[in-house]
């Protein structure tokens, strides 16, 4: 089974593309398009000959599927067909099989993810939501906070002449205003519309700061580990902003799990991801972070909403936290998605690189 030899056009597809043959009754890959390989997350030299079923795995027929594209001599569509590499969820694919007249049996398969699309266009409902919310943060903040200085100080100057069970009750007025303020104070950091003030960042830099205080406060239960790329560039970030919303996620990750458990925070590098930006602008995202815990999962019922303001699926949860992860990575023109299930819930930010000029100022 001899590959073809590999052209512009084969390397300019869009679309991961790989061509299988068979060799001793098996299917194997004969070649892969650059698009291919970093859907696969591998290189071209390590799926060349390897059985295609070692490779990736598609909850579909596809043997059957190559075998009466072979007979027919005719094109073979799948729609919406869950493909699974490694240890990463899976991606629902239309899958397209089309013979290569010119190159005996080999068969020409392309992958197109439809999750991708799915999720950007979800991606754009939560940035409006996020923007739809600021102005109401803004205005309860600001109407509620006063009032609640003048009825905790109230309290505080009746408890002075009082003793036993009233003492009590305005001691619980203290604390709860206390705490109604502290939620307001939230709601502003919502509503905070300071832009992002950009620079050439070292993700990793950043990702350990978040580490060491979740390691030391909210996350002391938990074990984490990191699975990081080292090669990364910098991404064109506001470090402060990009600190507080790995505390965010790495607390939610915490929250799920109070009796302990796993966080394993990964990054890697991979080009296939491009949004329109802000300002109209076609901007690449090749630098992702993730998140990972072993905990219960998201409820089925918000998971598609999760990012949304007040939407929260612990009980007394505010609902903000994810609502400001969302906010600030869409101010950086980037994307966060999530894929829950019980056992593994995955939050991933996906964030453009710095100019290659204040990039190779950057220290590693």
């Amino acid at each position: 089974m001899t590959p073809p030899a590999t052209g512009t056009i084969w390397s300019a597809l869009p679309v991961p593309a790989l061509m299988i043959g068979q060799k001793n009754g098996v299917e194997c890959i004969a070649d892969c398009n650059p698009a291919a390989e970093q859907f696969l997350s591998l290189s071209r030299r390590s799926v060349l000959d390897c059985p295609l079923a070692r490779i990736v795995q598609i909850d579909a027929p596809i043997e059957t599927a190559l075998q009466r594209c072979r007979e027919n001599r005719a094109p073979v569509f799948i729609n919406d067909a869950p493909v699974t590499q490694g240890e990463r969820p899976s991606v629902h694919c239309a899958i397209q099989l089309a013979l290569l007249g010119d190159q005996g049996d080999l068969v020409l398969m392309l992958m197109t993810p439809r999750e991708i699309a799915g999720k950007l266009g979800k991606a754009d409902g939560i940035r409006h939501a996020a923007r739809s919310a600021i102005g109401m943060s803004q205005m309860l903040a600001h109407e509620i906070k006063n009032p609640l200085a003048g009825i905790t100080g109230a309290a505080q100057l009746l408890s002075m002449g009082l003793s036993g069970e009233d003492r009590a009750l305005t001691d619980l007025i203290v604390a709860e205003s206390q705490r109604v303020v502290k939620l307001l104070d939230q709601v502003e950091q919502f509503g905070n519309q300071r832009p992002p003030e950009c620079r050439a960042v070292n993700i990793h830099d950043v990702l350990e700061r978040a580490r060491r205080s979740a390691e030391v406060g909210f996350a002391a239960h938990m074990q984490i580990r990191d699975a990081y790329d080292p090669s990364l560039p910098s991404v064109w970030a506001d470090a402060d902003q990009l600190l507080q919303v790995f505390l965010n996620l790495l607390k939610n990750a915490a929250q799920a799990q109070l009796m302990g458990g796993r966080i394993r925070i990964k990054t890697f590098f991979e080009q296939s991801l491009r949004l329109r930006g802000a300002g109209g602008q076609d901007v690449a995202l090749p630098i992702h972070v993730e998140i990972i815990d072993d905990g219960p999962g998201l409820p089925a019922d918000i998971v598609d909403e999760v990012f949304d303001p007040f939407v929260s699926g612990r009980e007394n949860g505010t609902g903000l936290g994810l609502a400001l992860v969302s906010k600030i990575i869409a101010a950086h023109d980037g994307w966060v998605s999530v894929d829950s299930k019980p056992g593994r819930t995955v939050f991933r930010i996906s964030l453009p690189r710095a100019p290659k000029m204040t990039d190779n100022k950057e220290s590693r």
